[in-house]
């Protein structure tokens, strides 16, 4: 059984314009992506849920203001979802929705293949041996 190919995409009729840009729904998601911190969090909370603390602990060089910021973008945006416990202790739990499990997977995909490429490339590809004459 053969695997059909999608049909392309349609010439746009000019120019990719910034409305354009911003109104693409990928867009956000790679903006994310390109986050410092937003895939490290991912990666953490792909493992299992954390507290603000324990996250907080688990990161060198990010700072509270940062995580915060970071952590609510990612709640906004469905990725993660926060769970405050009323009782003593008070804790804030963080642990990644469906949509961020997925988006940990593509992201888990494209690492492995950019480690598959990076073996491959020519610093770190083996000598090749002798030329036949």
């Amino acid at each position: 059984m053969s695997t059909a190919e999608p049909p392309p995409l349609p010439p746009p009729d000019g120019p990719v314009r910034a409305e354009d840009r911003r109104a693409c729904p990928a867009t956000a998601v790679l903006h994310r992506l390109g986050d410092r911190w937003s895939v490290l969090l991912l990666s953490l909370l792909a493992e299992r849920p954390y507290g603000y603390n324990e996250l907080d602990r688990a990161v060198a060089d990010l700072s509270r203001r940062m995580l915060t910021r970071c952590l609510r973008a990612l709640e906004e945006e469905g990725y993660v979802s926060r769970t405050a416990r009323g009782e003593a202790p008070y804790r804030v739990e963080y642990a990644l929705t469906t949509l961020g499990r997925s988006l940990h997977e593509a992201v888990a995909h494209l690492a492995a293949a950019v480690g598959t490429a990076e073996a491959l490339t020519p610093e770190r590809a083996p000598a090749p041996g002798p030329r036949a004459a």
